[in-house]
């Protein structure tokens, strides 16, 4: 239960004065739904004005306070050009403010001839007149404009002004509740912070470093209070020790030996399935570094112990995939594996279910399909979850009630996590990571062509599938632009189909699920040579024949993206292309990115360096939908404070009597404001 004091803050929005049915749909497509939505919204930047009896006391490009006397309004002959209102200040100095389109009529209004104005807005020049382009704002006394000496800039969207979004963050202040303190004492000291709500007030009047390191050490130690409880929550559950005897292992079909970091890994995973506490480990691979079979080397343990295993694939495609791939390994073993996912009916899913209950099913693939009610195991063992990122903590949990006694969990992502953030996102968790590729992996060739070349693309393109092979072509997906994005694919697609006929399918995120899959489908099963594509793509699809692949303004993506396309092709014994297309006008960022994809095929350092050049957002949380687990923090916060939060959230837990101190009682109340709240509700009693 949610404690009392943060029901003010947990109110929903329409509690404020003026938010109506009209301003719902802006604030929803900001998040903001909630009074705490609210006043978190921190300003991105300030304006900082400087208030002047006139303009000989202001310098061209200067953010100013003046007040002007109108003198005469010129609208253009045509209508179409700017509305300029000439004023001059004290000293006789003329200065145009200027307006476009629709805010003449404001202009006409606020600025009547005669009158005395202070107006607030940058100063420029145009030719030898001085000008101020829609002053920002226009008063008829000083007083008016005092609070704009330094005005907070927030995020918009349609609908919002700078005015509405500042009254209603300043009526969300006005509900702040005092908070205990739940920063360690010393440190608190030590960092000259403020509490909690001043942080918040500041965070919204100026740049207070001190106020917004605060707030972000809060989201920070709130998140790595969650995940230690998790583990502390793991560590007293009771697992089974699984302790295989080679039998079966020894008679697997491999396609390659073992490479160091898989061996490496295996004996982590072995070490930690002998424990009677539950596993929890995520292997870290790159893609094609061989994470299938690791986890089917601990699956197998599993099956050796008398247990069962379960594979959890986020998409049915993949579940299809991993399904073929294993049962391939499995063959000369004898091991009974099956596939469920939501499409399996009748008689065949009961089947499935039935041997599931009995025992004689002994590894199963499956979309969440696997953990519904209706699904029961006579003794599920382990639970391998793929692409780790696209299933939170609170469905880990979910998984964690399926067996007699808490399964052991290996968590697997081909996102490779810089080191700094691998705390932030699996704080819970051991990490194993598999950094060498298999041996017989061939290199992809990736090369930066101009977009003005895609003819000669095409060319070549029609060279490989004319000799049985099959490519990809993907297009960009900026999320402000969605549609423009889906049609630029659909026009791909049109031109190409033009060329090659049925040997094109389409895929995007606006499909239906079914039309997705039936496309995929039959480009994995050879019947479509060229799948073009919007990221969707990104993880999961195995098709060992294609061997070329073309990204489309490649400089619009980050490299750990690029990274993850490039890693669609060279999957089979065939030399591989990714040709990444670049528009004109390149950023020294976009330059330095498809440079360093040129130079080096290792994800870990990409993502080392995708973290220096773009921060953090994209690594963290689910990268697919945009989802970070840090709405306060950012990069830079989380690389200094991460390490302290994380020490402070052990302290807590270890030397501070936990949440049933002073201090935990605080803390408690922390996890509720920042809805890490599941991490409460694993305390007994909590």
């Amino acid at each position: 239960m949610r404690p009392d004091v943060l029901n003010p803050l947990f109110a929903e929005v329409q509690t404020l004065e003026g938010v109506g049915p009209k301003l719902m749909k802006p604030l929803e497509k900001l998040g903001l739904t909630r009074v705490c939505d609210v006043a978190y919204h921190l300003p991105d930047r300030f304006v900082t004005r400087r208030a002047v009896e006139n303009l000989d006391q202001a310098s061209v490009g200067e953010q100013v306070v003046v007040p002007l006397t109108v003198v005469e309004h010129r609208s253009s002959r045509t209508g179409r050009g700017p509305y300029n209102v000439l004023a001059q200040d004290a000293l006789g100095n003329v200065c145009s403010l200027t307006y476009f389109g629709k805010a003449s009529y404001t202009a006409r209004k606020q600025l009547p001839v005669g009158e005395r104005r202070w107006v607030a807005g940058r100063l420029d020049q145009y030719g030898q007149l001085l000008q101020i382009v829609h002053p920002d704002h226009v008063a008829e006394e000083s007083s008016g404009l005092l609070a704009t000496l330094n005005e907070p800039v927030y995020a918009l969207s349609e609908g919002l002004t700078q005015p509405k979004v500042a009254g209603l963050a300043a009526q969300a202040l006005a509900r702040l509740p005092e908070l205990p303190e739940w920063i360690e004492p010393g440190h608190y000291e030590r960092a000259k912070w403020p509490r909690w709500s001043d942080a918040l007030r500041l965070g919204h009047k100026g740049d207070h470093p001190a106020a917004r390191d605060r707030l972000a050490y809060d989201e920070l130690l709130a998140n790595s209070l969650a995940l230690m409880l998790v583990r502390a929550d793991n560590r007293r559950r009771r697992g089974q020790p699984l302790q295989g005897d080679g039998g079966l292992r020894q008679r697997l079909s491999l396609p390659f030996p073992l490479t160091g970091a898989q061996r490496r890994s295996i004996g982590e995973i072995e070490g930690d399935l002998a424990q009677s506490t539950p596993m929890l480990r995520l292997l870290q691979g790159d893609v094609g570094a061989g994470k299938t079979v690791v986890a089917l080397e601990a699956m197998l343990i599993a099956v050796e112990a008398g247990a069962q295993a379960a594979l959890l694939a986020p998409t049915e495609i993949l579940a299809r995939q991993h399904f073929e791939t294993l049962r391939t390994m499995l063959a000369p073993t004898g091991v009974e594996i099956a596939l469920l996912t939501g499409r399996d009916k009748g008689r065949g899913r009961e089947a499935i279910l039935m041997g599931l209950h009995d025992g004689s099913i002994q590894i199963v693939v499956g979309t969440h399909a696997i953990f519904q009610d209706t699904v029961a195991y006579r003794n599920l063992g382990l639970v391998v979850i793929d692409e780790q990122h696209r299933f939170g903590v609170s469905q880990r949990l979910t998984l964690a009630n399926k067996g007699r006694v808490t399964p052991h969990t290996l968590a697997m992502t081909a996102t490779p996590i810089p080191r700094t953030l691998t705390l932030a996102q699996y704080g819970e968790m051991d990490v194993s990571r598999l950094d060498e590729m298999p041996p017989g992996r061939q290199a992809i060739d990736t090369v930066v062509i101009s977009t003005e070349r895609t003819g000669e693309i095409v060319e070549r393109l029609a060279g490989q599938l004319d000799a049985g092979a099959q490519a990809y072509w993907v297009c960009p997906m900026v999320r402000e632009l969605e549609n423009e994005d889906i049609a630029a694919a659909e026009a791909r697609y049109l031109a190409l189909k033009e060329r090659f006929g049925d040997q094109v399918v389409l895929v995007h995120g606006q499909l239906r699920p079914e039309e997705k899959d039936a496309a995929m489908e039959r480009f994995a099963r050879g019947e479509a040579k060229l799948l073009v594509a919007t990221t969707v793509i990104e993880v999961g699809v195995d098709v060992p024949n294609a061997t070329l692949m073309v990204i489309e303004q490649a400089e619009r993506f980050g490299l750990a993206q690029l990274h993850q396309l490039r890693g669609r092709v060279g999957r089979g014994s065939k030399k591989s292309v990714c040709v990444l297309l670049r528009g004109e006008a390149l950023s020294e960022t976009g330059k330095e990115r498809l440079a360093l994809m040129r130079e080096t095929q290792d994800g870990f350092r990409l993502a080392e360096e995708d973290l220096r050049l773009r921060g953090g957002g994209e690594l963290l949380g689910t990268r697919q939908s945009g989802d970070s687990p840090f709405r306060i923090a950012d990069l830079e916060q989380i690389q200094r404070l991460l390490p302290i939060a994380h020490d402070d959230a052990r302290l807590l837990m270890e030397r501070d009597g936990g949440l049933d101190s002073d201090r935990g009682r605080a803390a408690r109340i922390l996890l509720y404001l920042f809805e890490r709240d599941w991490g409460v509700q694993l305390l007994r009693g909590g």
